[in-house]
């Protein structure tokens, strides 16, 4: 029994079924924040930047410096570096204010995003309903995702490091390599800029929390340095009110949720050289260490396996990594890519909740290296010429246990791109990709070997409105995703057959938007988007007796399917004291292949909002409203699998900062004010009433 198998899987086929019985409905005095939303002209992301207050201006300088050779997109003319305008960042700033502690709270605060915890307590990502395997995790450009399922846990990496957040949706550059179908996400680390920086900081929360990081770095004229270490871990999470655990044997009888602990400690460190203006090479390595509980499932589904005593006593991830950039002449930008990824898990499976007994350990080992050169030429008039090669090699090891005998896997996945990106005019600019990709499956323990391949293209038209930055832009593409050696291999805790000749998931996306500066002191963007899947992987009953009965289950290329919403996000300057944000995402996801099959694990809409009111120089003080609606997700009921609709809800956070001086902070805060029970999976309750204090110090 492996720790990646999953009890339910959102792609698997459910039968509709009605409310959810057991948690209270979305309150119908919420009901006005959704038609104020279909009427207000709401335009860009919470996170975009906009000109600071009066009395913020002189910290603005003290903000972290972003790693720019992490960065996918890297220019030839630097004059021109930047996201791309329908792409979205979060700041180092903005996180620790959110007190966005990890990636899964960070990327949260972003329209077109939404999280959901599965039943081996990971938190994972939708953008635009595709999944974490379909829109996968980088650091300074470098995959993390995880070889033999394609998942990586968002819960499970700080922020503590990070300088920014980038998140790519439709548009996503070939650049960044293979299996980006619906999108990626990019966390960048820090670059210092002066001879030595560093900052602090140390916080306690709810359910006995403690964390503590600090960064230090220099810059020492034609080489930099960059250190990182921290610490962040919590014994549990209140319930909230009214919360009923409804097994026939409750284990969550507290006020806390048991078998919730997690700790996570990382150290970061970055060795750099500039020999001159244009030119930098960077070593980097990254040491993640974690263990976490594994809540038990408190609601009514009467599956056989839903009920889990689990531990995971180890969960480890190393990183080593080469960035280098070489200008040669003018015109000429040589990029290359050279990493070593190593991951390790460790899962314990008990008898029972007193967690005393347990099976042999349950591990395995993933090994991914890789390597990308890139090329980008300046010298023809009005384009920007990028190739680009992409090699990696993923290994995935079941450790011997028992009668089982060890399993060793390996996929030879390479890439080849080219893009162009074409001054059209003063105002217009094209960007036209195309790559190819191949992943060959070189041993898959007793299956044959075999091949195969795709195509990708990308076309982003853009149109200045502005020379400030407003924008105009539409996005044509066509993305795809291998399937990962769980998808073709695994039997599933005995009840699947394998399916090795699994074709890769295609995706054609339309999406048309603006980004800029609609009125004054106003930050926005907006965008409407379209996705057509196909042979999309999805699980199918099929006749055999392999699995101990007359049926089993096994993946497929059957799917097909649509999503199409709206994003909407604003920042508002109403004067030098007040500020509002606001971030609105409806999303509409059908099974084309049968539309009485309905797609879960994604809200319909979802809002968050904030209004930040600074009535003193040294004081900001903001509240914060986050709801959602039209949640769909899987349960097994009355012996066979259906879909719940989960009720909708509104929380409120209100959060306040006092900065006695310059580079010092104090955050303190209440989330889920109301103390309101919410759920984004059956069974899986979200956390109470919870605060939380952080001190910290920039230097």
């Amino acid at each position: 029994m492996k720790a990646h198998e999953n009890a339910m899987s959102p792609a698997t086929a459910h039968m509709p079924l009605a409310e959810h019985p057991t948690a209270p409905a979305f309150p119908r005095r919420a009901a006005w924040l959704w038609v104020a939303l279909a009427i207000t002209p709401l335009a860009l992301p919470a996170g975009a930047q906009q000109a600071p207050a009066p009395a913020a201006a002189a910290s603005e300088a003290e903000a972290v410096q972003p790693f720019t050779l992490g960065t996918v997109e890297v220019r030839a003319r630097r004059d021109d570096e930047g996201s791309a305008a329908d792409a979205q960042r979060l700041t180092q700033r903005e996180l620790e204010r959110a007190n966005a502690r990890t990636v899964a709270e960070a990327v949260a605060l972003l329209p077109g995003v939404s999280l959901t915890h599965n039943n081996r307590n990971e938190a994972m990502l939708s953008l635009r309903g595709f999944d974490s395997r379909q829109a996968p995790v980088y650091v300074d450009g470098v995959p993390l995702y995880v070889p033999y399922d394609g998942y990586v846990d968002f819960g499970r990496f700080t922020t503590f490091d990070l300088a920014e957040v980038r998140v790519a949706k439709s548009g996503t550059s070939l650049l960044y390599g293979p299996n980006t179908l619906g999108g990626a996400v990019n966390l960048v680390t820090r670059k210092p800029a002066r001879p030595f920086e560093g900052d602090a900081r140390l916080g306690l929360g709810a359910g006995r929390e403690r964390q503590a990081a600090v960064n230090l770095g220099g810059h020492q004229g034609r080489w930099y340095y960059q250190a990182g270490l921290s610490y962040l871990d919590a014994h549990s999470f209140p319930l909230p009110k009214g919360f009923q655990d409804f097994k026939r044997r409750p284990t969550d009888t507290g006020r806390y949720r048991a078998n919730a602990d997690r700790s996570d400690r990382r150290l970061s460190l970055k060795l750099g050289l500039t020999p001159n203006a244009s030119d930098e090479y960077a070593v980097g390595y990254v040491r993640q260490d974690g263990e976490k509980g594994n809540p038990v499932y408190t609601g009514r589904s009467t599956q056989r396996n839903a009920v889990r005593y689990w531990r995971w006593p180890y969960w480890d991830k190393d990183s080593l990594y080469f960035l280098g950039t070489t200008r040669i002449g003018s015109n000429n930008l040589l990029k290359a890519r050279l990493y070593r990824d190593t991951y390790r898990n460790g899962l314990d499976m008990y008898t029972d909740a007193s967690y005393t007994r347990h099976a042999p350990t349950s591990s395995y080992k993933d090994v991914s290296q890789g390597a990308s050169l890139e090329w980008t030429h300046a010298g023809l008039k009005n384009h920007e010429l990028v190739f680009a090669l992409h090699y990696k090699r993923d290994e995935h090891t079941d450790a011997a246990s028992g009668r089982n005998p060890e399993k060793y896997y390996r996929d030879l996945t390479t890439s080849l791109v080219a893009e162009d990106r074409i001054t059209l005019g003063p105002r217009w600019q094209l960007t036209a990709g195309l790559s190819h990709d191949k992943r060959d499956a070189q041993r898959v323990h007793h299956w044959p070997t075999g091949a195969t391949s795709a195509t990708n293209g990308l076309l982003k038209l853009g149109y200045a409105l502005t020379p400030q930055g407003d924008e105009l832009y539409a996005v044509l593409s066509r993305k795809t995703r291998f399937p990962t050696i769980k998808d073709r291999y695994s039997a599933r805790l005995g009840r699947a057959l394998p399916n090795p000749d699994l074709k890769p998931e295609a995706a054609a996306h339309l999406e048309l938007g603006a980004s800029g500066r609609p009125w004054a002191g106003a930050q926005g963007q907006a965008s409407l988007f379209y996705s057509r899947v196909r042979d999309e992987i999805q699980t199918q009953i099929v006749p055999s007796g392999a699995c101990g009965g007359a049926t089993c289950d096994q993946a497929q290329n059957v799917g097909r399917t649509r999503s199409a919403g709206l994003e909407l996000a604003l920042a508002q300057r109403l004067s030098a004291q007040w500020q509002l944000n606001a971030a609105y995402t409806y999303l509409h996801r059908t099974n084309l292949s049968d539309r009485r099959v309905l797609l879960t694990g994604t809200p319909r809409q979802r809002l968050l909002a904030g209004l930040q009111w600074q009535p003193l120089a040294q004081w900001q003080l903001r509240a914060e409203v986050e709801a959602e609606t039209g949640r769909r997700m899987p349960v097994a009921a009355g012996g066979r699998s259906q879909v719940l609709t989960l009720p909708g809800y509104g929380l409120l956070h209100l959060r306040a900062r006092y900065q006695p001086r310059p580079g010092m902070a104090l955050d303190f805060g209440v989330t889920n004010l109301g103390d309101k029970w919410y759920q984004w999976a059956d069974g899986i309750p979200m956390p109470g009433r919870s605060w939380y204090a952080n001190f910290s110090y920039r230097f």
